[in-house]
């Protein structure tokens, strides 16, 4: 009789589907905007790290809108699985062109971001929301436009220590103001589901335009009191809002 009921229990126990294995992260690729670098998500990736994410952030010549895509691109082209794409400011014109047409980017996080529509200026708007990076711009003999440092700190990051970003400002990396005359040719949010940081105190990018953005792309919005560098002041909240697009691709 014991025999009989073994051998029931064992077969009902192969007739069972076995349990799905859980779902592997998705890869976390973060994009840089203007007078930054890859550097500045330092306390993002620590944090990510720490979550067990596999993050990479893409290092931008800053020279053309076409061939940081490119080079935003191929990075996410190197990842196996899943990817989330996180872009900052001008970064987020970046993200938008850069994936249109993969299938591997499931999430985009927009972090007090520029985010164009399909063959709209990156700059279409930044004349209708004005800020005080407007009087606050040096242009080179070369058309690169970088922060004058004396307004680096008050119009860029006005919430991290002075020492910080007389850092920041003495590294900054400039931009050719090219860039913000160009666009991408498909905008990546339409099919994408999209989330969006808006930096309540942002002297760089109005406020107001990024909610304008977060709106029209009908994405996930979290306001949070903060300066252009949200992601660097307040890099515990940005991590998570990554990590809830993240989640949403499992």
């Amino acid at each position: 009789m014991l025999k009989i009921i073994a051998l029931a229990l064992a077969s009902a126990a192969l007739a069972m589907p076995a349990a799905a294995a859980p779902a592997a992260k998705p890869n976390i690729v973060l994009v840089h905007g203007a007078f930054a670098d890859a550097a500045g998500w330092g306390p993002v990736i620590s944090i990510l790290q720490r979550d067990g994410y596999e993050v990479t952030a893409v290092e931008n010549p800053l020279q053309s809108l076409d061939g940081d895509v490119a080079n935003t691109k191929r990075v996410v082209s190197n990842q196996t699985g899943p990817v989330v794409l996180v872009g900052h400011s001008y970064g987020g014109a970046v993200i938008t062109g850069a994936a249109a047409g993969n299938p591997n980017v499931k999430a985009l996080v927009y972090v007090a971001a520029i985010v164009p529509d399909a063959n709209e200026p990156v700059a279409a708007f930044l004349g209708k929301y004005p800020t005080d990076l407007g009087t606050a711009q040096d242009v080179d003999k070369g058309g690169y436009v970088s922060i004058k440092r004396d307004k680096f700190r008050s119009v860029f990051a006005a919430d991290l220590p002075e020492g910080d970003t007389a850092v920041a400002a003495a590294t900054q990396k400039p931009i050719a103001g090219s860039a913000f005359l160009a666009s991408v040719p498909v905008a990546a949010w339409k099919t994408i589901p999209s989330w969006y940081v808006v930096s309540k105190q942002d002297h760089a990018l109005s406020p107001d335009l990024e909610r304008f953005y977060a709106k029209r792309i009908g994405a996930r919005t979290t306001e949070i009191d903060a300066s252009h560098v949200v992601f660097i002041s307040h890099a515990k909240e940005v991590a998570k809002i990554i990590e809830e697009a993240a989640s949403s691709t499992r």
